[in-house]
């Protein structure tokens, strides 16, 4: 079974949460690049990122029984739950020693070691049935409207997004195009596992405003997408990216309210839907 076939089979549908957001704001400059964040904004998510997946995940207890059998682990969830987030941790502890500000793991090498798996392709399989057992995924409303409309108008896409090797195949799993195909742009694609660093490091942020720049495009004529105040709006908006806070589903929606991080910090568009964007295209 292929890994699209894998998530396919392993993903249904969600309901958003709704929100009390009410959409405002205007961009400062014309749009000529949108970058997006993929999970709680492209996608909605059960979990989000691997803080919310390590709290929730010891609700999932029959289905990692389920998946442990599959595979053959002589383990407990909860032995497999603390081995993984401790591997985790210890990987990032020594990454963080090395200089790095919110360092980034590539999983399939977190559960080469908890597994024991020498075979990559089992070890990236349970990977994903893993994951789409703690942090279930679908494609947000009107996903697929506006990447199609953004292809249409000719505006060029990318994404900065915490994520690992399964992300980009929900692209290619459950809207049917990868995403080349769906009209984004292979130089404005960053992925934390790549390079060792996730959000709210500035890293991958800049890295993407260089190669907006050397397209011939200001970073301040990028638009940025996000739902999380400290890990996508407060960084973009650092850069000098226009910034859009994703309000739409209250499950990842996240103001971090009390947080000194994101003291004075505001999106200039609040949206409560992905529909709610090409109407600042113009």
């Amino acid at each position: 079974m292929s890994f699209e076939e894998l998530i396919r089979k392993n993903s249904e549908s969600i309901d958003i949460i709704p929100t009390e957001a009410i959409p405002k704001g205007s961009p400062k400059s014309r749009i000529e690049v949108i970058l997006f964040d993929v999970y709680g904004t492209l996608f909605i998510s059960g979990a989000g990122d691997i803080g919310i997946a390590k709290r929730e995940s010891g609700q999932n207890r029959s289905k990692l029984d389920d998946l442990l059998r599959k595979y053959s682990l002589e383990k407990t969830p909860r032995t497999l739950l603390n081995e993984y987030f401790n591997e985790i941790e210890q990987r990032k502890d020594k990454l963080r020693n090395q200089g790095i500000d919110y360092p980034e793991v590539d999983i399939e090498n977190v559960w080469k070691n908890v597994t024991g798996f020498e075979d990559k392709c089992t070890i990236k399989k349970f990977a994903i049935e893993f994951e789409l057992i703690v942090n279930p995924v679908c494609p947000m409303p009107h996903t697929e409207e506006l990447l199609s409309c953004c292809k249409k108008k000719r505006i060029p896409m990318g994404i900065i997004s915490n994520a690992q090797f399964y992300t980009p195949y929900l692209f290619s799993s459950l809207l049917d195009v990868n995403l080349e195909g769906l009209g984004f742009v292979e130089e404005f694609v960053y992925f934390s596992y790549v390079h060792g660093y996730c959000k709210p490091s500035l890293f991958l942020f800049e890295m993407a405003a260089k190669n907006v720049e050397k397209s011939g495009i200001p970073r301040g004529n990028t638009l940025y997408v996000g739902n999380d105040m400290l890990k996508d709006i407060c960084p973009a908006q650092k850069t000098g990216f226009q910034t859009a806070l994703f309000a739409g589903d209250g499950r990842s929606l996240n103001m971090r309210d009390g947080d000194e991080r994101v003291r004075g910090v505001s999106p200039d568009l609040v949206i409560t839907d992905l529909s709610q964007i090409p109407e600042f295209f113009d």
